[in-house]
């Protein structure tokens, strides 16, 4: 199984949906399909431009998110443009459309649904149409739809192309770390990122029950890690924390109430609440969170789970408020 995942949607929505089950009715994700890289080089077949690149992406989702906030963390807004698909899932998949505020129109490709930019490289393609994909303009192809890989393009390729030194400088998966961040991804992703949905898409008692028992044994982890440091591997933001971090952000609004992950929030650790505040004021992180997108798009796609689309009206937790995590990196 991958280690990250891309956008998980209704079950019933079979050819957006990096989903399934198995005869245990536990949630199965499905493995990312286009895997190469981009590398400031090119030794790997795709140069690293400015301008060259392109994503596609879903502001409600999670994997997707991670890639905006690499680019805004390194100063890649204008080296690397995006598309923004509706909020909305319904039986076509990830769809484009200027009528609904802050989803965008497909203007390189003018394709309507996304599944369309996958067909248009690869007409035989039987894979799932996830979120995000990395599309090189040049050579007009997907080069990758595996978040966790793209990130780390982000992270290290496409310096030369940084709005400032600083942001140059700024290192999300360094050497020195590497292994103890590797170390945490390892339980993050599948007691916490993919165990959410294992919860929410969980079709027995048994699964449900599993699933439910090891995201919070996860949660709980990181409360105890989180205690003793200001971030995941110590005094310094790193890439575990970007990838925990879009998980955390929808929790209490989204997963807590729709996916079942109802034994606690967020806001009632003192230390995850905190580490998500402190995430959430970074700069430029706050502009790549829409609620309005996470909400509707998980209470109003998944009729499986929520057949009369209703939107609850929250809780409306602060994420501006002050955190005192500062504390920690001394």
């Amino acid at each position: 199984m991958s280690s990250s995942g891309n956008a998980a949607s209704d079950s019933k929505v079979t050819d957006s949906v990096n989903t399934s089950t198995n005869v245990k009715g536990e949630f199965v994700r499905k493995e990312s399909a286009f895997r190469n890289v981009v590398t400031a080089d090119g030794s790997s077949g795709f140069k690293a431009e400015s301008n060259r690149y392109h994503l596609y992406v879903s502001l409600a989702c999670p994997w997707a998110h991670r890639t905006l906030i690499l680019r805004t963390l390194k100063g890649l807004e204008d080296a690397i443009s995006y598309t923004v698909v509706d909020w909305l899932m319904e039986e076509g998949g990830w769809k484009f459309t200027d009528e609904r505020p802050g989803c965008t129109l497909d203007t390189l490709n003018g394709a309507s649904y996304l599944r369309e930019i996958y067909l248009k490289v690869d007409p035989e393609y039987q894979g799932r149409f996830t979120v995000p994909v990395l599309w090189d303009k040049q050579t007009k192809t997907v080069v990758n739809n595996e978040s966790s890989e793209i990130i780390r393009m982000f992270n290290t390729e496409f310096n030369a192309f940084c709005e400032t030194p600083e942001q140059r400088e700024l290192n999300f998966y360094p050497a020195e770390l590497q292994a103890a961040i590797d170390g945490v991804n390892e339980w993050v992703y599948p007691q916490i990122n993919n165990g959410v949905y294992r919860c929410g898409f969980a079709r027995s008692q048994e699964a449900y029950d599993s699933a439910i028992t090891e995201l919070f044994q996860g949660l709980d982890r990181a409360e105890e890690i989180l205690s003793k440091q200001r971030y995941l591997t110590g005094s310094r933001v790193t890439e575990a924390d970007i990838r925990l971090f879009t998980t955390l952000v929808r929790f209490d609004n989204v997963y807590h109430t729709h996916f079942k992950c109802n034994r606690r929030q967020i806001v009632d650790y003192p230390n995850l609440w905190g580490y998500t505040q402190d995430l959430y004021q970074l700069p430029g992180v706050a502009a790549t969170v829409n609620m309005e997108h996470i909400m509707k798009h998980y209470y109003k796609s998944h009729t499986s789970i929520n057949p009369f689309g209703i939107v609850p009206v929250g809780p409306q937790p602060d994420f501006t408020a002050p955190h005192n995590r500062a504390r920690l990196s001394a």
